[in-house]
């Protein structure tokens, strides 16, 4: 049977596809981007004909109707990563939250610690040879792939056929649906001076020949910014967005000084705009892996002079960096921050940047604090953590003592809470 032949006869539609999924059955979604919109949609039509049915994802940005307190019985979220349709549900309890690296996932589900019976994906228009590419979000779908008993992909022609370790064989597939919608795009994040005086600090660290792992937001986008007069710098990262896209294009990404995947992008992900989805579209210099492969310490860490910059919500004195939760609250997740910090440490002269704005709501809270809000999440720990950094400088925390470390994130808090940092410094016996 040719695979165009093969391709018609697996050829079905969304709601046909849900009613394959069995009762007790885990569905699993791929990352942001590489969401499948229909057939989203058509499990959250059909979602009080299921019971006991779990969706599995890490960061959702579509809304979905499934996302309901109301049918959570029939059909409940299990989030690897928060994203904003599954956030309040976290808070209120009727979506579950399961901690984990992301570099861990792949091998979870392989090894049955994260179940995978169904696995719902988006795709690119099969190739000549019968494959799809699923270069949008990789990261754990090729792992779901090999141990999901329903596979369905949802066909777009707006995907970019992507190259790396992200295609699918019509032979592994159950059933096509397809679709036209656009694919959705990030918004570009406002910068303002805090940002570009974070990045500033940051960018001092960034020689020529460096390799970037580099996420999303305004302080990215400031670095981004900064970064346009350096000389061969590689990308491997998790998120691919669009400061990657603006670096390759200002010629200063050559990735000719990486050990690991020399002159290629490497990320495991993608959320931008449609650029960002045409400059992948069958361009070899750009290959979408497995977050096993991109995210793990040991992968990325080969390559020297590993730059990971990432962000958190509260660092304490200790140097412990809460990214995920505000307080007790979820907020996202652990997502890769931790598996690029062990990279950078792994990596010959790496270095790993906590950055945050000194201050939140309004220049009313401090953001370096002296004991983490009680039951925030604590995403980098006080011994991986490397460089913190906020508008009003850098504090290097890995080697040092608990008292210099207490001392130097003061120096970088902001001048209204110095002093009582310092009092509060004084009663843990730090100052």
């Amino acid at each position: 049977m040719s695979a165009r032949t093969e391709y018609l006869t697996k050829l079905t539609d969304a709601a046909t596809a849900v009613t394959w999924i069995r009762d007790g059955d885990t569905v699993v979604l791929p990352v942001a981007a590489g969401e499948p919109p229909a057939l989203i949609e058509a499990l959250s039509e059909q979602r009080e004909t299921l019971r006991g049915v779990t969706v599995s994802q890490l960061l959702p940005i579509r809304p979905a109707d499934y996302l309901d307190p109301g049918t959570a019985d029939h059909l409940r979220h299990s989030s690897w990563f928060l994203g904003g349709p599954s956030r309040t549900g976290a808070r209120e309890g009727w979506v579950d939250v399961i901690p984990l690296h992301f570099s861990e996932i792949p091998g979870l589900l392989r090894r049955g610690t994260l179940p995978c019976d169904v696995l719902f994906a988006l795709a690119s228009p099969m190739d000549e040879h019968g494959f799809f590419s699923v270069g949008l979000s990789p990261a754990y779908t090729m792992a779901a792939l090999e141990k999901a008993r329903v596979v369905i992909l949802e066909v777009n022609p707006q995907v970019p056929f992507c190259y790396g370790d992200c295609h699918v064989h019509i032979s592994q597939v159950s059933g096509i649906v397809e679709d036209d919608r656009p694919l959705p795009e990030s918004a570009a994040t406002p910068i303002g001076p805090v940002e570009t005086a974070i990045a500033g600090h940051i960018t001092e660290h960034v020689p020529d020949g460096c390799t970037l792992q580099i996420g999303i937001g305004a302080i990215p986008d400031a670095v981004v910014a900064q970064l346009t007069t350096r000389n061969d710098l590689g990308l491997h990262t998790e998120m691919l967005g669009e400061g990657c896209l603006h670096l390759v294009r200002a010629g200063v990404v050559t990735g000719r000084k990486k050990n690991v995947h020399r002159g290629i992008v490497v990320a495991t992900f993608a959320f931008g705009t449609r650029d960002l989805y045409d400059f992948m579209d069958h361009n070899p210099g750009v290959r979408m892996h497995p977050a096993d492969e991109t995210n793990s310490p040991w992968v990325a860490g080969r390559n020297d002079r590993l730059r990971s910059i990432n962000s958190a919500l509260q660092v304490d004195l200790l140097g412990q960096c809460a990214a995920e939760s505000i307080g007790p609250l979820p907020y996202s997740g652990t997502g890769g921050q931790s598996d690029f910090v062990r990279a950078a440490n792994l990596s010959h002269d790496g270095k790993s940047f906590i950055a945050l704005p000194s201050t939140a709501k309004g220049g009313t809270v401090s953001r370096i604090v002296a004991n983490l809000t009680p039951g925030a999440h604590v995403s980098t720990s006080k011994n991986d953590v490397d460089y913190v950094v906020t508008e009003f400088g850098v504090a290097r925390l890995r080697g040092r003592s608990l008292r210099d470390r207490a001392a130097m994130l003061i120096e970088i808090a902001h001048p209204d809470f110095r002093e009582e940092l310092r009092d509060q410094a004084k009663a843990l016996h730090l100052g």
